[in-house]
């Protein structure tokens, strides 16, 4: 028996024992360890739950997950009332902050927003994925960088400070995945500028959101 026939065996049987997946409409394929699974699963949650199992079957070197979700008739669920049930979870687990939304468009969930840490944006997909008439989950959720914005924020105090100009607390820095937003007040165009070059000018720094006002 090839090492392919093998593992195509051994994930069968992981998926057969795994409760949270009704394997008999799932296929399993595999070429050189990398695993192909398709069929049909009867929730959004059971999809994924077929693929971590595979990935834990020894010699899987990587699942393509081409599984579709075939709702029963009873887990179907109108899009409004799916994307209430989706804000009214979020809002219930206290790790997921007020600012992630989620649109719905034939149950699958769009999430957006911006969080401070990664394990918030993997809470919110985490709370959603089981719920019924959930479909699909597209996480566009950002994730804001804190060490990126306290280097910005510390690289404009030392250019206020070369060019004998007022403080930088006047000024709030943002960081979301290499985008970098400043916003606040300044007393001059130098000040402007300065803060502006020393933000182009840290390792990191993708996008610059210049929100900058001058006062007086």
């Amino acid at each position: 028996m090839s090492a392919d026939s093998t593992l195509v065996k051994d994930v069968s049987r992981a998926l057969y024992r795994d409760l949270r997946v009704d394997d008999r409409e799932i296929a399993v394929s595999a070429d050189a360890g990398a695993v192909t699974l398709r069929g049909t699963v009867g929730s959004f949650g059971a999809k994924i739950d077929a693929a971590r199992t595979a990935e834990r079957v020894a010699g899987v070197e990587s699942v393509h997950n081409e599984l579709e979700v075939r709702l029963l008739t009873k887990h179907r669920r109108d899009d409004a009332e799916l994307r209430g049930s989706v804000l009214k979870v979020l809002s219930w687990n206290a790790l997921v902050p007020d600012e992630v939304d989620a649109t719905v468009e034939n149950g699958a969930v769009t999430l957006r927003g911006t969080v401070d840490f990664e394990h918030q944006r993997e809470e919110a997909w985490a709370s959603i994925r089981n719920l019924h008439g959930v479909t699909a989950i597209h996480d566009e959720i950002k994730v804001k960088n804190a060490d990126l914005a306290a280097d910005v924020a510390r690289h404009i105090e030392d250019a206020f400070r070369r060019i004998a100009e007022t403080d930088a607390r006047a000024i709030r820095v943002d960081a979301v995945e290499g985008t970098v937003t400043l916003d606040g007040f300044v007393t001059s165009w130098a000040e402007r500028n300065a803060a502006i070059d020393a933000a182009r000018s840290i390792p990191g720094v993708e996008r610059l959101d210049d929100r900058l006002g001058i006062a007086g």
